[in-house]
């Protein structure tokens, strides 16, 4: 991209999306996986009702005029041809499965969006110079370790994801893929061509408070934070209740309880303001209640901007697991599930989507993504521009999370207006 991309002439403002329509997609596809007695949906990777939006997805595509497509990965593709149908394309996108008890615009928002901006543009004979694709991303949340769709698309799978990776039930990523007629060799033929990509630009609820309690209707996204994700296993030695005394026991759940203490005190030492540490799921074996667990096995999510910070919470987290251990008589193993580096987002995109959003009167803001999304793996292999709605009250995966109408409408339209102007620069 050039510097002149960041301008933003008239015409990119002069088209406005169809909020009636938007809003009947929203409503139509938080449908499909909701569990009527708590609210949530459940549209997880590779689930039938993840399978069932996808069907509803396609279906949305075609009756908008758009060449509809599904790769090996599973990630579902829409595309508006351009003039020039070899050059670089834009592609907009984000993700529809969900985490369990989930609510209805997490990743969904992005992709409805997308299909909004496309689905304007064609019906406005809108002809752009370059094509403009919308791409739904297969298992962003995490089921078989997240970002598989996009890690796809850019290059970064390979037999060995295929055949290790599997959720907490233990079901292979493999596996569920064939349960649904589908042959996971063929997500290795994902991967786009260097340079296909031009530009990918992102649109996502916030997932934290800060542009609701500031009053601001979009964020311009200038960095996304990076993550690592172990699954940590505390070993000791399963014994009687009631006849192993105190001092004689090696209870592998007191050492959790141990290292949840002085989690705090690893991310003020050696993180930054930015840094989070979270503990999200716990397993003690042999899970008696009249027995010792011998066994304790724990998630651990660690967040932050800075790889350099991240490196250093690593470091702390084994010294204090390693510490806990020779205190109380335990072994400590882990395994990596996943590591995402930090992405900045591309200074032409924030340039542009700050400029839009300023011409359109928006309220908004530049900030940081404390969420991992699709966007930090296809910086990898194009530039990516990122724009966040609010959160109301700073809730997400869950079924209170909700973005007011007009805040919807107005991330739409700065939306569009870049997807404008990039397609004619």
């Amino acid at each position: 991209m050039t510097p002149e991309t960041a301008a933003v002439s008239p015409a990119a403002t002069s088209l406005a999306i169809n909020l009636p329509r938007l809003k009947s997609d929203i409503r139509g596809l938080s449908r499909i996986g909701r569990n009527p007695d708590d609210g949530g949906v459940y549209r997880m990777a590779f689930t039938d009702a993840d399978m069932e939006a996808r069907a509803w997805l396609l279906d949305r595509i075609r009756d908008a005029g758009l060449e509809a497509s599904q790769d090996g990965a599973g990630n579902i593709s829409g595309v508006l041809p351009g003039r020039d149908g070899e050059a670089p394309r834009i592609v907009v996108g984000s993700h529809i499965d969900t985490v369990p008890c989930a609510g209805t615009l997490d990743g969904a928002l992005g992709v409805l969006v997308g299909l909004e901006c496309l689905r304007r543009l064609r019906e406005n004979d809108f002809e752009p110079g370059v094509p403009l694709e919308l791409v739904a991303f297969t298992d962003e949340e995490g089921r078989f370790g997240g970002m598989f769709g996009s890690q796809a698309f850019a290059g970064m799978v390979n037999p060995e994801t295929l055949l290790e990776r599997a959720d907490l039930h233990g079901v292979r990523l493999a596996d569920a893929m064939k349960s649904h007629g589908m042959d996971p060799w063929r997500a290795l033929d994902a991967r786009r061509r260097a340079g296909s990509v031009a530009a990918y630009l992102e649109l996502h609820i916030e997932q934290g408070p800060v542009l609701d309690r500031a009053g601001d209707h979009v964020g311009v996204v200038e960095v996304i934070t990076g993550l690592f994700r172990w699954t940590v296993t505390l070993i000791g030695e399963s014994n009687h209740a009631g006849t192993t005394p105190m001092d004689h026991r090696r209870d592998a759940f007191s050492g959790l309880a141990a290292f949840i203490r002085e989690l705090p005190r690893i991310l003020e030492e050696h993180g930054s303001p930015a840094s989070t540490g979270t503990v999200g799921n716990v397993a003690l074996q042999p899970g008696s209640p009249n027995t010792v667990p011998g066994v304790a096995t724990f998630s651990l999510d660690v967040r932050d901007p800075s790889p350099v910070v991240l490196d250093a919470l690593a470091t702390a987290i084994r010294e204090a697991l390693s510490a806990i251990g020779r205190q109380r008589g335990l072994m400590f193993e882990f395994t990596i599930d996943s590591e995402i580096a930090p992405v900045a987002c591309d200074g032409t995109l924030i340039e542009l989507l700050t400029n839009l959003a300023a011409q359109l009167e928006i309220p908004h803001r530049r900030m940081p993504s404390g969420a991992a999304h699709d966007a930090q793996i296809i910086a990898t292999v194009a530039p990516v521009g990122m724009i966040f709605v609010p959160s109301r009250e700073g809730r997400s995966h869950s079924p209170a999370e909700w973005t007011a109408w007009a805040h919807i409408e107005a991330g739409a339209n700065v939306m569009l207006g870049a997807v404008v102007r990039l397609a004619r620069s």
